[in-house]
């Protein structure tokens, strides 16, 4: 991907916030129309899976009802959702293709409280098991998926620890600006420009949700605590970790990171990462020696985090779906419908 991003639109955390809040509500076409499902988890909790309802032309609509039609799949990044400016994006370029698109909500981030006394975290790659093989079991053509952030890590440590058996589920997937080294990545928006922007930012809707979760189970975890948090890491320590099986903030760190466990990993998979990702310093990013043979790298020098915002001013959002989506079509046409 050779990514350039506008003139004026000049590092990292600029190339980051615009997308994520300028261009997030703005048109970018035909309105999306999109439709919600929910299915019922194994443990007795739920989730929200938003659809796109229907291609942008009705020229598409014949290609729309297609059973072996490539169906591209979501997982967020945090606190995300359907509405995300990545998300609006990748739907978008879905529906130009006459794809399928689907973004299945983590747990809590459909605007409903879940009713289990768990959230969702970087590692949770037994729900990304649970998702991916629902899908697979209501669709018979290629199966394309991509993970964003958080959902790009929680993707990897998937794909790795399935193996070969990985390509029993999807055809391809593809990480965007995943955070593979949870550590680094956490340290590094707990400190300078990230610690008074980003972090309050996350933290404002995290503590609340877990206010909710706590008033649901009364004593499940410290609310002093939690209300003194001023960081991912002790967010993470006080709620995450122990929320779900881990013994602290760097259990939980050093567990879910998906770094470790790439060369593990035998279906096509590429990994996007931008070196001037303010929440994922470059020195943390795989290299060659630290991904198997079926791992593709793209670390183009600019975009930021899940930015790459495209034109003279900055108004598109289409380069990285269309490279991303072309990248993983390649591989849905040579696999035609249920991969092997």
């Amino acid at each position: 991907m050779n990514y350039v991003a506008p003139r004026w639109l000049a590092g990292g955390h600029l190339q980051t916030i615009w997308p994520a809040v300028y261009l997030r509500h703005r048109p970018m076409g035909k309105q999306l129309a999109l439709r919600r499902e929910r299915w019922d988890t194994p443990d007795g909790d739920f989730i929200d899976v938003d659809w796109l309802a229907q291609p942008l032309t009705d020229a598409d609509s014949a290609n729309a009802e297609l059973p072996e039609r490539p169906l591209l799949v979501m997982f967020h990044g945090l606190e995300g959702s359907s509405s995300s400016h990545y998300a609006q994006a990748f739907a978008r370029d879905a529906a130009q293709r006459g794809w399928a698109f689907a973004l299945p909500h983590f747990r809590g981030c459909s605007e409903e409280l879940n009713h289990r006394p768990r959230a969702y975290h970087s590692g949770d790659h037994a729900e990304i098991d649970w998702v991916l093989r629902r899908f697979r079991a209501q669709h018979s053509g290629p199966l394309l998926v991509v993970g964003v952030s958080l959902g790009g890590n929680a993707l990897m440590l998937w794909a790795a620890l399935q193996g070969a058996a990985a390509k029993e589920v999807v055809t391809a997937v593809a990480a965007i600006c995943a955070p593979l080294d949870l550590a680094a990545a956490g340290h590094a928006i707990g400190r300078g420009f990230g610690r008074r922007s980003y972090t309050p930012m996350f933290l404002k809707t995290m503590k609340r949700k877990a206010l909710a979760k706590l008033k649901q189970f009364p004593g499940l975890f410290d609310a002093n605590v939690l209300a003194a948090a001023r960081t991912l890491y002790q967010f993470d320590d006080v709620f995450t970790a122990p929320l779900h099986g881990f013994d602290s903030a760097d259990d939980y760190w050093a567990r879910a990171s998906a770094k470790p466990q790439l060369k593990k990993i035998k279906l096509p998979t590429l990994l996007v990462n931008s070196l001037n990702d303010p929440f994922v310093p470059a020195v943390s990013l795989p290299g060659p020696q630290d991904v198997s043979d079926s791992v593709t790298l793209w670390q183009p020098r600019e975009g930021g985090h899940v930015g790459f915002a495209e034109g003279r001013l900055g108004l598109g959002l289409g380069a990285l779906p269309q490279s991303v989506n072309d990248w993983l079509g390649t591989f849905a046409a040579a696999n035609g419908s249920r991969p092997t």
